[in-house]
């Protein structure tokens, strides 16, 4: 094969398509939820396992594929991964029944989830160091890119075709494509492997990971505490523990035998590794985050739901400039300073959102500041970390690394929920303590004529709350009203209440989302002396 033909531009390029198709993917199927739901008549909460099913799937190859890319090529496992990702999406587009589609899914979920590891891989085995950071910031952005607007992109695909089997199909060519190219344009690269592929360990790191996985699923925002003493939920963390424990008792007696274990256990004791796992698992929560933003234009800005998508654009571009800037600051000043600055720039996206956001103009510019700030950490710095230092092992150690940051996706969700949820349960509250007062004085100041304040007087008397219901239902009141300048009032006191309510919930979760960056920023400074140690 000539250089040309294996070139690192067509390499990168071919890892970015898929790492974002892979992305897009995984967030694009939000959108379509209802709809696949009805057309296989279930109902919402057995729809939620086509996410719950592809994050399983993501969560156990992604630690799999790291290993055995390394030991049977990078190249030959990423066209099995987009194959695999390419023939799941033609069956879930082709599901028959619910049933299929659950198993299309995770074999979609299966191929899409080592991607991103594999083209990480490869840049580190096969760029100079000095432009690992800058091809490590491409594929991030691509991966956050994704992530970011699959939700929208759906919802547009969706309002435009009506049609949710378009969603997967337009996967099938692409992976054709990058098939085709992959074989003639990727450099083949892989590590000496040392006896047998563990198979042992490979079936406990999945049981592990599946047990922990499915448990974290299953945790209620909402009711954090009472669902955490659930057996759904205990039961399977301790079983993923207590599997994953006898896995590293197994892998060390395999590496005395000189044997290669699935989980290098010499990873694990590196503190360096362990606090980057930890910052990983942190900016998946900060990722979960951003999945909120469309939701808190439409609730707290009143930007159209149909619309939401489109205001995500400032945010997606910010973290694909971000993701770029990350990986240049890494070639020229390391990846501890790129972390650092990451944890700060986020944090004054993110709080921003809270305590000053009264417009739409103000909306971009906090989320070009947010989206920056996460864009920095999702390319290259984490990878750097990770890797460095490491003669081999650099797929399980990356693989190690996504799993962290899926992990971190999957718990910060149900904790943000809880927040909106608890700020929306204050609405009955706020009726009953502040939405007399609020009226009271809009009423004052709108100079209502005689005959409005009557009109008021008499329906709201007629429907005063009785003694098996304390509150006056305002909706009922806002039916029967005709004084055109008094309806609007009203509905103006009752959005007030609403906006107050939505204001309180998604200020939890931002101000949640600060503290996350704030620790970010910590652990890069008790990070710094670390490395540097361990460099010398």
């Amino acid at each position: 094969m000539s250089h040309k033909s294996s070139s690192p531009t067509w390499a990168i390029t071919l890892f970015c398509i898929g790492v974002l198709m892979a992305a897009l993917d995984n967030g694009i199927i939000s959108a379509a939820l209802t709809t696949i739901n009805s057309s296989f008549d279930v109902p919402a909460n057995w729809g939620a396992w086509g996410v719950t099913i592809y994050t399983l799937g993501l969560a156990i190859s992604i630690p799999i594929v790291g290993k055995i890319s390394e030991r049977y090529g990078r190249k030959k496992l990423f066209i099995v991964e987009v194959a695999l990702f390419g023939l799941g999406s033609l069956l879930v587009a082709l599901s028959p029944n619910f049933a299929f589609y659950l198993v299309a899914r995770f074999i979609q979920a299966m191929g899409g989830g080592g991607i991103f590891i594999i083209g990480s891989s490869h840049v580190l085995s096969t760029f100079p160091a000095e432009k690992q950071g800058k091809a490590l910031g491409i594929l991030g952005a691509m991966n956050g890119v994704g992530a970011i607007l699959g939700p929208n992109l759906g919802s547009v695909i969706l309002d435009l075709t009506g049609n949710w089997h378009l969603l997967f199909l337009i996967n099938v060519p692409i992976a054709i494509i990058l098939i085709i190219l992959g074989y003639y344009k990727i450099q083949e690269t892989k590590e000496p492997s040392v006896g047998k592929l563990d198979l042992i360990g490979t079936i406990l790191l999945s049981l592990a990971v599946l047990s922990i996985m499915y448990g974290l699923t299953n945790i209620e925002g909402t009711s954090l505490l009472e669902s955490l003493a659930t057996f759904n939920v205990y039961g399977f963390l301790i079983a993923g523990i207590v599997l994953f424990a006898g896995l590293i008792f197994y892998n060390r007696s395999l590496e005395k035998r000189n044997g290669d274990p699935i989980l290098p256990v010499g990873l694990l004791v590196r503190p360096t590794y362990l606090l980057t796992l930890l910052i990983g698992a942190l900016s998946g929560a900060l990722l979960a985050g951003m999945i909120y933003i469309p939701s808190f234009s439409e609730q707290v800005l009143g930007i159209a739901a149909e619309n939401s998508g489109y205001w995500m654009t400032p945010l997606a571009l910010a973290s694909g400039i971000g993701a770029g800037l990350g990986g240049a600051l890494v070639d020229k000043k390391g990846p501890i300073l790129a972390v650092f600055l990451s944890g700060v720039i986020t944090a004054i996206g993110f709080l921003l959102f809270p305590t000053w956001i009264d417009a739409k103009w103000q909306f971009i510019i906090s989320s070009c500041i947010a989206g920056l700030g996460i864009g920095i950490l999702l390319g290259a710095p984490l990878n750097i970390l990770a890797t460095e230092r490491l003669e081999k092992d650099k797929g399980s150690a990356l693989a190690g690394l996504s799993l962290a940051r899926q992990i971190g996706m999957t718990i910060a969700p149900t904790i943000y929920a809880g927040f909106i949820v608890r700020g929306f349960n204050q609405i009955p509250s706020l009726f009953q303590n502040d939405f007399g007062t609020i009226l009271k004085s809009k009423m004052e100041k709108a100079d209502l004529s005689p005959e409005a304040l009557q009109e008021f007087q008499q329906v709201a008397g007629s429907m005063a709350p009785t003694s098996s219901s304390s509150e006056i239902d305002y909706s009922k009141i806002l039916e029967h009203i005709q004084d055109p300048t008094l309806k609007g009032i009203i509905q103006s006191s009752v959005d007030q209440i609403t906006l107050t309510a939505a204001q309180d919930g998604y200020g939890g979760l931002f101000y949640s989302t600060v503290v996350i960056a704030a620790i970010i920023v910590l652990l890069a400074i008790i990070l710094k002396p670390i490395r540097n140690k361990s460099l010398r």
